[in-house]
């Protein structure tokens, strides 16, 4: 799916800002508000979160539909165009609505979903309506519980409840950040031509100093293709009038991280007209080596959230910008899109400052016990929804020269049962390489888990876990830490196989200060960084450092998380903490390449 754009041959109309809103009553649906003015709104902003917009919990913990409302008149000047309206994301489900009438349906709370709106159109004003479901259970990804407490909760309803079979659960995430919902990311409408460029797929490969392009676009139509690819000064390289092909850039320059170098695919197509940004780059894993342009890669950075306040989940650009400047300011290199798909603004900014990006699908949550205590094991999961999020993702970011890895699940637990879980997750790597263009690596992300009974993990491309030794393990204890951290790099080492830590951290409230570093303070939470770093540096096999996490951010409540989770080596405002000096003295002596020789 294109990203929209505008230009000489497509119209473009962004439809941010205030719309009418109303929570569903329970008879929305029934009472036909998708036709009708709202029988009693209030004006909510888009893109963002509904959750924290309005001074009462009803907002916050809100679980179920709600409904928003705004309308639409196109110019007169586009309706001799093929009409699209295009939804960055909106969390979990979405029934859209033009004049009463049901244009398409979309579930999951990440990924850009669109329908061709021309002939749904009437003449003057139209009536958009959006209701959005924030509801998260075994069919969701990420996944909600069906029963018992959210995560980190508590288990016990009051006793009157009880006696009165009153206790109805608040919204039951099976992870650990707030379930923020809404229209999270821009609703446009672009127009193009009726013939028009429906999808571009670029592959590069590099022989000697020589960048090879392999190319393909599919059309609507049956008009002449002119495609010239523009170097990064804006200087035709090469032209060509296939659809699909291979072409030759002499002496190109190469995408990397910290040097980003973008060429511009240029594509005329009949009356359409589309510019495809791209990097020349290769990615690979050989041995234990992840390689960028052929050379030993080492990732620095963090996972991250889409998370602040005001605007919780929704796309906000100012703070896009202000995180890639402190990544550079940490002489980070790149980050994991923990645990969903980023906004496509991000990736592009990404694309644009070389910032490298771990790409993950919604996966987060799918855990289960052993068959004793859940014999239906991961088959209780949609394992359809699943595959379509990662045809969806790759088929969304397949362009981004970013983009050097997929994670297709956060912390499965891959040892409880570690067959049923090889069985689940080895047809969804297989599908992230069939559906990959580029054929890029894949992985999963495993939790703290008994890894000697894990099959899973060593299939993947990259070994990638999440350790918390010397916090939620041997926490205050960071000599111990060590020692069993280290045990276990052991026999990592001997699969062959890249391994990087994606997670590791230890939650750490600004201003607490020890001068014996304890729990929760910002001694203990650089000496942590410390500890784990040593035995990382130990092992020539560990190709990056991913902590946990960039910064503060939003939880749902419960007794382990005081005002959210406090792991950020920044505050939710981005405010440092001592991690944070230590982590960018460290990394800037930490190069992107060739940082440790087997």
């Amino acid at each position: 799916m294109l990203y929209p754009i505008l230009n000489d041959a497509r119209a473009l109309i962004d439809l941010s800002g205030l719309w009418k809103f109303q929570m569903d009553n329970g008879h929305g649906f029934q009472e036909n508000w998708m036709a009708e003015p709202l029988p009693d709104p209030e004006w909510m902003a888009v893109p963002a979160s509904y959750n924290d917009q309005k001074e009462n919990v009803k907002y916050r913990d809100h679980y179920g539909w709600v409904f928003y409302q705004k309308e639409i008149e196109i110019p007169g000047t586009m309706l001799s165009q093929r009409i699209v309206l295009r939804f960055g994301s909106v969390t979990q489900k979405a029934k859209v609505y033009l004049n009463g009438k049901l244009i398409c349906e979309h579930v999951g709370g990440f990924l850009p979903f669109e329908a061709e709106i021309t002939n749904a159109l009437i003449k003057g004003k139209n009536i958009l309506c959006v209701a959005v479901d924030n509801k998260v259970n075994h069919s969701t990804l990420p996944v909600g519980k069906e029963s018992g407490s959210a995560f980190f909760g508590s288990d016990l309803p009051d006793i009157e409840s009880v006696r009165r079979m009153e206790h109805k659960p608040a919204n039951l995430p099976n992870f650990d950040f707030f379930n923020y919902a809404g229209i999270h990311r821009p609703v446009k409408i672009y127009t193009t031509p009726q013939s028009y460029i429906k999808d571009i797929s670029i592959v590069t490969d590099l022989e000697e100093k020589d960048g090879i392009v392999q190319y393909a676009v599919e059309c609507t139509g049956n008009e002449k293709i002119e495609i010239r690819i523009l170097d990064p000064q804006g200087q035709a390289v090469a032209e060509t009038e296939e659809k699909s092909g291979s072409l030759r850039i002499p002496n190109a320059e190469l995408w990397e991280p910290g040097h980003p170098r973008l060429y511009t695919a240029d594509i005329r197509y009949g009356e359409d007209h589309y510019t495809q940004k791209f990097g020349i780059r290769t990615v690979k894993v050989a041995g234990d080596k992840f390689l960028i342009n052929g050379k030993p890669f080492y990732f620095k950075g963090f996972g991250k959230h889409e998370d602040s306040a005001f605007h919780g989940r929704g796309l906000d650009e100012v703070l896009n910008v202000k995180d890639v400047s402190i990544i550079h300011w940490l002489h980070a290199n790149s980050f994991r899109t923990s645990h969903y798909p980023y906004s496509e603004e991000m990736m592009n900014l990404c694309d644009e400052e070389g910032i490298v990006v771990i790409d993950e699908v919604p996966a987060v949550g799918l855990s289960v016990d052993t068959y004793e205590k859940d014999p239906i094991g991961f088959g209780k999961y949609n394992g359809e929804h699943h595959k379509e999020v990662i045809r969806d993702l790759i088929e969304r970011d397949k362009n981004h020269p970013c983009v050097v890895m997929w994670s297709i699940a956060n912390e499965p637990n891959t040892e409880a049962q570690p067959k049923a879980a090889y069985d689940y997750f080895k047809p969804l790597y297989d599908l992230a390489h069939k559906c990959d263009p580029q054929n890029r690596p894949v992985t999963l992300v495993i939790c703290q888990n008994d890894y000697v009974k894990d099959i899973t993990a060593p299939a993947m491309d990259v070994v990638c876990m999440n350790r918390y030794y010397g916090w939620y393990l041997y926490g205050g204890d960071l000599e111990m830490a060590k020692k069993a951290f280290a045990l276990e790099m052991e026999y990592w080492k001997k699969t062959g196989k890249p391994v990087m830590l994606t997670e590791y951290g230890a939650d750490t409230v600004a201003g607490l200060h020890s001068i014996v570093p304890g729990m929760f303070s910002e001694e203990y939470q650089m000496e942590y960084y410390k500890a784990m770093n040593e035995v990382l540096d130990e092992c020539p096999f560990v190709v990056g450092e991913q902590l946990w996490n960039f910064a503060d951010f939003a939880t749902i409540q419960g007794l382990m998380r005081v005002d959210g989770n406090k792991k950020g080596i920044l505050t939710r405002d981005r405010k440092p903490k001592m991690a944070a000096h230590y982590c960018r003295n460290r990394w800037k002596e930490i190069p992107d390449f060739d940082y440790k020789k087997s």
